[in-house]
């Protein structure tokens, strides 16, 4: 998860793209080359409308962006997880300050999960590099 924010009064989603591209290319220092979204940003306020893409679309979408278009749906899956898992639902935490913290919040625990899951697979990883040589060398090896 690499933006989170709680944006008060329920705002039109395509009046918030070109904040969320500045803040994101602000956090990584890199220029965001192409943005996927869904329907919902049809009329948005972007910068630079080629890089952007809306699902559906159907012109100048080929090759490579498309197949990109696609995985936009993997995120979707993701959105629910946090809903439900990170309790997104329903916020518990008084005021506007309160839903700005739930979303954080949410999104730092589902970062530390990811971050959780590589490290138990990088120790699988270590440990199976240990063990193999080991049961190599067991004594009851014929030598012909």
């Amino acid at each position: 998860m690499l933006h989170a924010r709680a944006l008060p009064d329920n705002p039109f989603d395509g009046h918030t793209l070109r904040d969320v591209i500045d803040r994101t290319e602000t956090l990584t220092g890199c220029a965001i080359e192409r943005a996927y979204v869904d329907k919902g940003y049809r009329g948005h306020d972007a910068q630079n409308p080629p890089r952007v893409f809306i699902s559906g679309q159907k012109r100048g979408v080929f090759g490579v962006i498309k197949r990109e278009l696609r995985r936009r749906s993997a995120i979707e899956p993701i959105i629910g997880h946090l809903k439900t898992d990170g309790h997104l639902g329903r916020c518990y935490l008084k005021g506007r300050p309160g839903d700005a913290a739930n979303v954080i919040l949410s999104a730092v625990g589902h970062n530390f999960r990811r971050v959780l899951a590589w490290l138990r697979a990088l120790w699988c990883l270590i440990l199976t590099t240990l063990i193999a040589p080991a049961s190599d060398c067991s004594p009851l090896k014929s030598v012909s």
